[in-house]
């Protein structure tokens, strides 16, 4: 096969079929981070936050076993080749979660949304890919690495290993972990009585093996020419917006295949529901806070090397500290940034 179709357009296929199903799941399924932090912390309904305990537990559990089993090389993941830099998740999780509350959504939300016809989040998502690159390779790159270095991992490292050194075996960490995560998705009441939910939960999780799956496979097909990796939606933005004005000169990537996917997927299911409508901003200073939100994300999530969904959902099946920790440090942010909106509203 890799003779008759050239390895990037195979990665792109393969993040085009993770993108999908994502996109599918945020349409149809409510999955979304900002949306579960608003409706459990201000709605008083936490269905769609406990979804989290769904799509975690599945991308951590088919993650893992895959890798047991040799099908996935966890080890080739950025989350375990580079070394874990814990101020850099801690500080541009917060910068990330702040600019997402600003931004009314991250970047797979913005995305989602463009798929459903919101051109304001064309606008958050091409600012995020700007400015993510500035972060990444631009001009605020060598502060960047010299605030926040990345050297390559010395040795194993991660949730497993650490606590396999305390003499707790692999297998009863990940099936423990996973499994409370289950547990508590399930004790919620309301979030048992959808299981249209609870599906689109499952196929979240499962397009997250998927493209470690499929990319690891690439990788030692085409020794080591495709990389290693899950969904991810701040500097695949940025790599999608080069390609789309680079292409003639090649560059097709995965990241490129997911982040289209995820727009595709969006489409189709807000058809489905009926929910695809053209909207535009109105108000210059939504559309200012959105900008401002934007960059925030873009810088926040090359720092902390992940989004809420490259980090909080990617990573975490990956069992880095990077996970949890970057996750919880978005969630905080993203906190901070909704009760400072909410408390400058000022109704007329």
């Amino acid at each position: 096969m890799l003779d008759v179709v050239p390895i990037g357009v195979l990665a792109a296929l393969v993040g085009l079929a993770g993108g999908l199903v994502l996109g599918l799941a945020a349409r149809l399924g409510d999955f979304c981070t900002l949306g579960a932090l608003e409706s459990a912390t201000y709605g008083g309904d936490q269905t769609r936050l406990r979804l989290w305990g769904v799509v975690l537990a599945v991308a951590i559990l088919t993650t893992q076993f895959g890798a047991m089993a040799g099908l996935i090389d966890l080890s080739a993941t950025f989350y375990h080749s580079l070394e874990w830099n814990a101020l850099g998740s801690i500080l541009g999780g917060l910068v990330f979660g702040y600019g997402m509350a600003l931004a009314g959504n991250c970047g797979f939300g913005a995305l989602v949304r463009f798929g459903g016809g919101d051109l304001r989040s064309l606008v958050v998502v091409v600012v995020m890919g700007i400015f993510g690159f500035i972060a990444l390779s631009g001009p605020l790159a060598p502060m960047r690495v010299m605030l926040f270095p990345q050297p390559e991992a010395t040795g194993p490292q991660g949730i497993v290993h650490d606590l396999g050194q305390m003499g707790l075996p692999p297998v009863l960490v990940i099936a423990g972990i996973a499994l409370a995560f289950l547990a508590w998705g399930l004790a919620h009441k309301e979030l048992r009585q959808s299981p249209r939910q609870i599906a689109w939960g499952v196929a979240a999780g499962l397009a997250v093996a998927w493209c470690f799956l499929g990319t690891t496979w690439l990788a030692a097909e085409s020794l080591g020419e495709v990389a290693v990796e899950g969904p991810s939606f701040t500097a695949p933005v940025g790599r999608t917006l080069i390609f789309l004005m680079t292409s003639t000169a090649g560059g097709i990537t995965f990241s490129v295949g997911s982040v289209v996917g995820v727009m595709a997927g969006s489409l189709i299911g807000s058809t489905i529901r009926g929910l695809f409508r053209w909207e535009a901003c109105e108000d210059p200073r939504e559309l200012g806070r959105q900008v401002g939100g934007a960059a925030l994300m873009g810088i926040g999530g090359v720092v902390a090397m992940g989004c809420s969904v490259g980090q909080g959902v990617t990573g975490f099946a990956t069992l880095a500290w990077s996970g949890p920790v970057t996750l919880a440090a978005i969630a905080a942010g993203a906190m901070i940034g909704l009760r400072q909106l909410i408390a400058g509203y000022q109704p007329e």
